[in-house]
């Protein structure tokens, strides 16, 4: 057994030992959403390290938020499409680096979608609820069409 392969068993084997992991390493969108809440603290993490650390030196703090912020959702995105790719649809696997860095396009076009979309849906549904309601709403939306996409599209079963 591979490098890989033992790894992906290990975090399998801890993930089903904890309360109701089981199920989750059965569930292909909980899979989705686990990869996209470590996601998120990578993005936060990053970050707060690029604006503290590796972009110190830049002045205009602006700037220095801005890299940080584009450094974090890069680094984010990129975890997030590896996590998917090897345990979310780790049963869809593609051959060959140009597919691997096409299926990696088609996953950033998703999320692009999905955060357009996050965008529209909050700002209608503020009209009628609470700012951060709508967009814990629009947060779940946006999610089920970004798993959607990606079931049907980026990491589609392939014959």
């Amino acid at each position: 057994m591979s490098g890989l392969l033992r790894f992906k068993q290990t975090v399998k084997d801890a993930v089903s030992k904890l309360p109701g992991g089981e199920w989750l390493v059965k569930q292909r969108f909980a899979k989705f959403g686990a990869v996209g809440f470590a996601g998120t603290v990578v993005n936060i993490g990053v970050l707060h390290l690029s604006n503290k650390f590796v972009y110190q030196g830049i002045g205009s703090a602006t700037l220095r938020e801005n890299l940080a912020l584009l450094t974090g959702i890069f680094i984010a995105t990129l975890h997030n499409f590896l996590w998917n790719r090897a345990w979310t649809w780790g049963d869809r696997k593609v051959q060959g680096r140009a597919s691997i860095f096409v299926q990696f396009l088609q996953y950033c076009m998703s999320c692009s979608l999905a955060i357009a979309l996050q965008i529209l849906f909050t700002n209608i549904l503020k009209q009628s609820m609470l700012l951060e309601l709508a967009n814990f709403v629009a947060i779940v939306l946006s999610a089920v069409l970004n798993y959607l996409i990606n079931h049907a599209w980026t990491f589609r079963a392939r014959k």
